[in-house]
């Protein structure tokens, strides 16, 4: 039992991993590893397991070569490890998954394309892909561009943030219904065919300039009053909890809030009637900034900083400093708070300390989850 006691404690703890002792390759191993194993399940049982619009838009061909690949690397990196006597034990749980993924037939699983649609599911796909993804590009950046040097990628609390964005992830199904259910229920008197024809008729880049600014218009608001009603704000605190900023802070977000949030946003673009293209590239531009806007990379860009927001603005939002508190509300015009009047005005580039004022807010995800329902203040 040594083995996943080290496991275990590995992943309870914090901290910069030390190089040339096989950590840094076993914990890539590992991660690889699990990844790959998620993987092949997705592959059996696709119904259950991913998202009907991500099934529809990639290419299967393609998630086989991808975990071909990684299926190479984890088993690379663990063999060497396991015989040079480099961190044994986690490079062998590693190759333990690898082992385990071939035998259920790996990367050369068929998929069967026939189920009924509807079935309920879980985002299995959708988080292999967007924690594979936003780990390699983010981590990449935020050591190329650190704002805290010596911030470690397992900073403090990064396991309950781990925790929000698998959750977050896994629920996808529920959220789209949810929201979708919602914003038809609500908002659906307000289309009108006359205003959606016109809106779907507009340039490509005018159309998609409107839906970030509605978007934003509506996410400005939402966000103030989660700031100024103390109802909604039990929710937000779980959000500002994070007292170290790195692209996984913004994963923080109570299941409740994410709800209102996205179907308050999601209900003007509903009745605007935006085309599938301007939709679809706005997603692309709001999953980029949620996740950049957190990360710990020093990045102003100069004038165009009080146009569109960026790292260092969003940072000052998560401040607990005393020039910061509920400024800075928008997420990707920053002229926004400029016109509302809600700007941090600081002659210090970037903020000292984050988190709520009184650090109340529990640290673990279960805690989070009930904090809004049990917290006294």
């Amino acid at each position: 039992m040594e083995p996943l006691d080290k496991l275990n404690r590995l992943t309870e703890s914090h901290g910069a991993i030390r190089p040339g002792h096989g950590m840094v390759t076993g914990t890539i191993a590992l991660t690889l590893g699990i990844l790959c194993f998620l993987g092949v399940l997705a592959f059996h049982f696709p119904q259950y397991l991913t998202t009907p619009e991500l099934r529809k838009s990639y290419d299967v061909e393609l998630m086989r070569r991808l975990m071909y690949a990684a299926m190479v690397i984890t088993g690379g990196l663990s063999l060497f490890n396991i015989v040079l006597g480099r961190a044994r034990w986690l490079s062998a749980a590693g190759f333990v998954l690898i082992v385990l993924t071939a035998l259920l037939g790996g990367h050369k699983v068929d998929v069967d394309p026939n189920f009924p649609d509807n079935t309920p599911y879980i985002g299995l796909d959708w988080f292999i892909l967007d924690l594979l993804g936003s780990s390699l590009i983010f981590i990449f950046i935020e050591k190329l561009f650190a704002l805290r040097k010596d911030q470690p990628v397992f900073r403090p609390e990064w396991q309950t943030d781990l925790h929000h964005f698998i959750v977050n992830h896994m629920v996808v199904g529920f959220v789209l219904l949810a929201t979708n259910l919602l914003v038809h229920k609500l908002f659906g008197w307000a289309a009108n065919d006359g205003i959606r024809g016109w809106v779907q008729g507009l340039n490509f880049w005018l159309a998609l300039f409107l839906i970030v600014l509605v978007a934003d218009l509506v996410q400005y608001w939402t966000h103030r009053a989660y700031h100024e009603v103390p109802l909604l704000w039990r929710l937000h605190a779980v959000h500002h909890s994070v007292k170290r900023m790195d692209w996984m802070a913004g994963s923080r977000q109570h299941i409740l809030e994410l709800l209102i949030t996205r179907t308050l946003v999601l209900a003007p673009i509903y009745v605007l009637g935006f085309s599938k293209e301007v939709i679809d590239a706005y997603i692309v531009v709001v999953g980029f900034q949620a996740v950049f806007n957190h990360a710990n990379v020093s990045v102003r860009l100069g004038p165009l900083r009080y146009v569109i927001v960026t790292p260092n603005f969003h940072h000052w939002h998560h401040s607990q400093d005393d020039e910061a508190i509920d400024k800075n509300y928008a997420a990707h015009f920053a002229f926004l708070d400029h016109l509302f009047g809600t700007a941090v005005q600081s002659d210090r580039q970037w903020p000292a300390h984050y988190g709520v004022v009184g650090d109340y807010v529990p640290n673990g995800f279960w805690k989070q989850f009930k904090f809004p329902f049990i917290w006294k203040g």
